[in-house]
């Protein structure tokens, strides 16, 4: 079935400033627990929900784990009501523990003067490129949701130890999702940053992310999202990196960026 990026997540609204979604394999993680972007898209589409505003800019702050099989509850506050800009957060609880917070700007202004001073890296386009296959740890999680190619990267075969440019591409997308890209797909879509770690270091590692920020350029229809990540360090046990996020017609639409708990894959 397809359905809308809310549809996906699951998520539902219990009333006016409150919603709530399970966290099923299909927003989960292989180690059981809420995709982070999944988190950050469920707290952008409520924020929108409830500003009527399209996000501009949301960052995640990641404070513990919302297991599977467990409920979130999301809890809207609008701290400030502009007349073209709101600002706000969404705190996101299992239980009385919380999860994630998401801050964010909501809004659309006018100004005579735009441009976009980024250029989409030049690939081949996605079914000319492999597909990036799962890790068997990926069972029954989110990754079975996603299709992703490889326009720039290594196979796991080829993680020796050799440290690369700190570059990797992917093309990406959500099958399921019908009614295009929208700020909360682009979150889930933009939180690879730990992946792109073990490709920078050559190493079978990745990491669980800290934050996540999300800065909305401009949405564009497109099936598909060229990921351009691109790591900048690792040191002191933490990752730190980006994305660029481009339609086909080599549209920005975002950026993303993190810093994350670097780590060993357990198998």
């Amino acid at each position: 079935m397809r359905v809308n990026s809310a549809g996906f997540l699951g998520l539902e609204r219990v009333s006016d400033d409150k919603f709530a979604l399970d966290v099923v394999a299909r927003v989960a993680t292989g180690g059981g627990f809420l995709f982070g972007g999944a988190g950050l898209g469920a707290g952008i589409a409520a924020l929108e929900a409830v500003s009527q505003r399209r996000c501009v800019w949301a960052t995640a702050q990641y404070l513990s784990y919302a297991m599977k099989g467990s409920r979130v509850t999301i809890d809207v506050t609008l701290a400030v009501q502009g007349h073209q800009i709101s600002q706000g957060r969404a705190v996101c609880r299992v239980g009385d523990k919380e999860i994630l917070t998401v801050n964010a700007a909501l809004g659309d202004r006018p100004f005579d003067a735009s441009g976009q001073f980024l250029t989409m890296p030049v690939v081949d386009p996605p079914d000319a490129c492999r597909p990036r296959i799962p890790r068997s740890e990926h069972a029954n999680s989110i990754m079975e949701s996603l299709e992703q190619r490889v326009a720039k990267g290594r196979d796991i075969a080829d993680l020796d130890g050799t440290p690369s440019d700190g570059r990797t591409i992917l093309w990406s997308r959500i099958p399921a999702v019908i009614e295009g890209v929208d700020a909360a797909t682009l979150a889930i879509l933009g939180d690879f940053v730990p992946m792109g770690i073990g490709q920078a270091l050559g190493l079978r590692a990745g990491g669980n992310s800290l934050d996540n920020t999300l800065r909305i350029v401009r949405l564009v229809p497109t099936e598909w999202v060229l990921l351009d990540i691109r790591i900048d360090a690792v040191q002191r046990g933490f990752g730190h990196g980006s994305i660029q996020m481009f339609a086909t017609d080599g549209t920005l639409m975002a950026t993303a960026s993190q810093s994350t708990i670097a780590r060993h894959w357990r198998a």
